[in-house]
């Protein structure tokens, strides 16, 4: 569920979608069309969308830095890497398996008919090397931080694999990947520490809210062709505007999380200065959407979510080092 917005209108009986052309030999038999290494990891690149890290990296900062803050009053850079690359890796690993797993899915929605593994652009053997490689990058990294971050790493994968899953199962596939999402900040925590903290699971998940809920989002593009194939999700079963109002409603949630992280966290004035900007780019966000025009999705999802994660992080960031954190 992710890629360009189009403008719809929630149909009362959806057309059939046309089915590809030109896009596989056989969809789990792609040839490999980029030329060399180079070439390669590029197409490769593309097809996980890697730059989208930007959208949970920022919480696992948070998280990290703030038990920095608490335990040695400094940054340790050392580990700040590590959960970067942790981090990147099962983000690779997810969305690698994501497209494997949705490629016959992927290839009769008119919307994602060009994604690499239907056109033929990465091979579906280039796709499970490249995750495999990531899953051993992230696996690597939990162990370099501690002994309890990678006895957790293997339970970290199980959503990760799960999401793309449940949409054959239940209509709130949402839900898995907020699940998915919100383990990353929780982790960042232990990666740090080497325990659980109640202060990270809050973080964590306003996180899982927030995700969950621009994915809400995100699936109305999807409604007719979902309906036609048989994909589930809240947009396809309940409708546009059903998915738009609980869209919101996770939102509220997640501003509810992130007010009560800031209290039992003591955040200061910039973190709450944080919170009063993503509840306004929450607002311009939902502005965007309506049931009957899904025109300005990209917009919403892209521009305001990315905004989200970086702004937040920023204030936190300057109001950790207003509190003492240092380098």
């Amino acid at each position: 569920m992710s890629a360009a917005a189009t403008s719809s209108v929630e149909p009362a009986e959806p057309a059939e979608p046309a089915e590809p052309t030109g896009t596989t030999r056989e969809v789990n038999e792609a040839p490999e069309t980029a030329r060399g290494v180079v070439g390669g990891t590029r197409a490769f690149l593309r097809l996980v969308l890697i730059e989208h890290s930007v959208f949970a990296l920022p919480f696992a900062y948070i998280s990290a830095l703030w038990a920095m803050s608490e335990t040695t009053g400094h940054v340790n850079w050392v580990k700040l890497l590590l959960i970067t690359v942790a981090m990147v890796g099962a983000r690779t690993f997810a969305m690698a398996m994501n497209r494997i797993i949705d490629r016959e899915i992927d290839a009769r929605n008119p919307r994602t008919q060009m994604r690499e593994l239907v056109t033929g652009a990465v091979s579906v053997k280039t796709a499970y090397l490249g995750s495999f490689a990531a899953l051993v990058v992230f696996l690597a990294a939990a162990a370099s931080l501690n002994r309890l971050s990678l006895f957790l790493a293997p339970v970290a994968v199980i959503p990760l694999v799960l999401y793309p899953y449940g949409k054959r199962f239940t209509n709130y596939p949402h839900a898995i990947l907020g699940i998915a999402q919100a383990i990353g900040p929780m982790g960042a925590w232990i990666g740090v520490t080497g325990h659980w903290s109640w202060q990270a699971t809050l973080l964590g998940l306003a996180v899982g809210f927030w995700i969950g809920g621009f994915d809400l989002i995100f699936a109305c593009q999807d409604v007719a062709a979902d309906r036609v194939i048989g994909v589930k999700s809240v947009p396809a079963r309940f409708g546009i505007a059903a998915a738009l109002r609980a869209s919101i409603a996770t939102h509220v949630i997640t501003l509810g999380l992130l007010v009560w992280f800031g209290v039992v966290a003591d955040g200061g004035v910039f973190w709450w200065i944080g919170i009063a900007v993503v509840a306004a780019a929450f607002w311009y966000e939902h502005s965007l959407v309506k049931p009957d025009d899904l025109s300005k999705v990209n917009r919403a999802f892209f521009t305001t979510n990315g905004f989200v994660g970086i702004s937040l992080f920023c204030c936190a960031l300057v109001d950790l080092i207003v509190g003492g954190l240092g380098a």
